[in-house]
């Protein structure tokens, strides 16, 4: 007979006999408080996080397997570096710093995921995310990260898959992380004060002209759209009070022109 599967997410470390897992598994006559022992042993690393699960059980020896999915690596980084979301300007903004330790933990999470055959690969293909979300590594740019690991630095820590960190050294992440919120907050004063000052010294000029211009000086796409739609919304009410006029001007014509055929209508 065919195995039977269950599929379900669940919470890391906190999985329960209760729905979605207790009613699918109950009809198998599996050992269902062993399968959720199991599965919170296995989901540990995941607490706070929806974890998928698969569950494969022989119905005729009530054996059972089960499998365990991993979120994507950037929730896990995002989860590590305790922030909302990643940097929506990578290259310029950092929004937090991960150690060694963290970034090892994540690639053991993701082990079975990943492509790196060993450890030290699966670490760089983690620092890779990171460049894309604006972390820095050990206090550096997620790129000169990867070129120190290249070089033999932390070649301790990966070996020995080190993931713990200390009080102390947690501390000063979250240290560092409001330091990198200060110094993007003060950037982003400076660039609406640079954009407003060459958005002043351009009025009457189009649009498309003065984005340009925004471009040039380095302001960042989401402040040009913050500063510059008030004028695009003042153009679109202007067009749609033009284009509502139209069509009163037409039916007035028209109703003018139909006289005049019924009149020809007569003759």
């Amino acid at each position: 007979m065919a195995k039977q599967v269950v599929e379900a997410l669940v919470d890391g470390g906190k999985a329960t006999a209760a729905p979605p897992l207790g009613p699918a598994l109950g009809p198998l006559g599996v050992n269902i408080g062993q399968i959720v022992a199991d599965i919170n042993k296995k989901t540990a690393s995941f607490k706070g996080m929806q974890v998928p699960v698969k569950i494969s059980v022989d119905p005729a020896t009530k054996n059972f397997e089960i499998s365990i999915g991993t979120p994507p690596t950037s929730q896990l980084v995002i989860k590590e570096a305790k922030i909302q979301k990643g940097s929506g300007n990578p290259k310029q903004e950092k929004v937090a710093d991960l150690k060694i330790e963290q970034v090892i933990k994540i690639a053991k999470m993701k082990e079975d995921a990943l492509l790196g055959k060993t450890t030290s690969e699966r670490v760089k293909e983690v620092i890779g995310t990171c460049n894309s979300m604006g972390i820095l590594i050990e206090g550096k740019p997620a790129v000169e990260a990867i070129r120190d690991i290249e070089q033999g630095a932390f070649a301790g820590e990966i070996a020995a898959e080190k993931t713990e960190l200390t009080a102390e050294e947690l501390k000063q992440l979250e240290e560092e992380k409001k330091h990198l919120a200060e110094e993007i907050a003060k950037r982003r004063e400076e660039f609406v004060a640079t954009a407003k000052q060459i958005i002043s010294s351009m009025q009457g000029k189009e649009k498309g002209i003065i984005k340009g211009k925004l471009k040039e000086a380095g302001i960042p796409l989401e402040i040009i759209d913050e500063l510059l739609p008030a004028e695009e919304a003042g153009k679109k009410g202007a067009g749609a009070e033009k284009g509502a006029a139209a069509p009163k001007e037409e039916a007035k014509e028209a109703k003018q022109a139909k006289p005049a055929e019924k009149k020809e209508g007569k003759k």
